[in-house]
């Protein structure tokens, strides 16, 4: 959080619609990448320079553009200026602190989204988000990844290059659809992911809660905030995008739309589920070291109850006055060790006849 406050500092006093990197700092290539295609024309390459996209924006086919890594300024600007992108909309792209959101411009509409992908960190996976940003206009699909690590795009790809489903047969709205898809079913399996490590943490909290258990709680809880964070607001992009109130987006489209809203139903309610199941569990944690300190309690006040009438008779002994009538007597020392011995058992007996031990 800090760093992002830091970064976003670095534009404070800039014009609005200036293009400033905000995110991890990279030196990789940009990659950008090429599908175009209709129900009887597929081409895919890699260009090798941002001017080979340019003639694809007034063809009649689909056109996916991708590019992978937002840190190349010149890119950017290039791609906006030739597609006629609002400079408020390349700002947002390089910014990779957005929140999930969709913004209508009439020719085009731009959706910001959050991919999630696992990276593991001592010895723990944790959740990281990467920004992925769509632009939908008449005939293309642009979309901007950080590059970060890949992308769940590739089920897209293979349906795109191998014709399945009805993908080649629509327009560039279903393939916005699809992308959004891809992304929210990716959640599924983060998720799937979470609820196992929970479960896995919940056994051991019931079982042998340690120290490392409440690090791991605080670690899912963590999670849990970028899941919120990154989550929660896609509700309104799709029911947003759903409602059709976009001449770019066609009837047909609104009704896988749909299907894509109940996902990010399903994907919240079980955000919230596992949030109310690790606040839970901090409180069996907190609960199961509190008994655990009460029973060491116990058993030293019940040792220490036993010892204190013990404690008393060899104090009373210890005194080594002159005159005392035991001292002498033949059987003081073996009466003494029976009246003591006699004192520990009865206390035996009555503490297990109340059940404290």
């Amino acid at each position: 959080m800090s760093e992002s406050v830091k970064k976003r500092s670095s534009k404070a006093g800039l014009p609005p619609g200036t293009i400033v990197h905000i995110g991890e700092q990279r030196t990789a290539e940009v990659k950008i990448t090429v599908v175009d295609y209709d129900e009887t024309h597929f081409q895919e390459k890699e260009l090798r320079v941002v001017e080979e996209c340019f003639p694809y924006k007034e063809t009649p086919t689909v056109t996916w553009i991708n590019v992978e890594g937002i840190h190349d300024i010149e890119v950017l600007e290039k791609i906006g200026s030739y597609f006629g992108l609002h400079p408020l909309v390349m700002e947002d792209i390089s910014n990779t602190d957005q929140r999930p959101k969709i913004e209508d411009y009439g020719n085009y509409i731009y959706v910001v989204l959050k991919m999630l992908y696992y990276n593991r960190k001592n010895s723990h996976d944790r959740v990281v988000p990467e920004q992925i940003s769509l632009i939908l206009g008449k005939n293309f699909v642009l979309s901007f990844q950080e590059g970060i690590k890949g992308d769940v795009f590739d089920s897209v790809r293979e349906r795109i290059r191998n014709d399945k489903g009805r993908i080649r047969k629509m327009g560039p709205d279903y393939l916005a659809y699809t992308l959004i898809d891809a992304v929210v079913d990716s959640y599924f399996l983060i998720l799937e992911r979470l609820g196992e490590r929970i479960e896995e943490l919940e056994e051991i909290l019931v079982t042998n809660p340690a120290t490392e258990s409440l690090r791991d709680i605080h670690i899912l809880k963590r999670d849990m905030i970028v899941l919120r964070r990154s989550i929660w607001p896609l509700r309104e992009v799709v029911g947003s995008l759903e409602r059709g109130e976009s001449a770019l987006i066609k009837e047909v489209t609104t009704i896988y739309l749909r299907d894509v809203y109940d996902h990010a139903i399903q994907v919240i309610d079980s955000i919230e589920t596992y949030r109310d199941t690790l606040s839970g569990m901090l409180d069996i944690y907190l609960s199961s070291t509190s008994n655990r300190l009460n029973e060491v309690v116990k058993v030293l006040t019940i040792i220490s109850t036993i010892f204190i009438p013990l404690t008393f008779i060899v104090g009373v002994y210890g005194m080594n006055f002159r005159y005392m009538p035991e001292l002498s007597h033949p059987l003081g020392y073996p009466m003494v060790w029976i009246f003591m011995i006699g004192i520990l058992a009865g206390m035996i007996l009555y503490f297990k006849k109340k059940k404290w031990i």
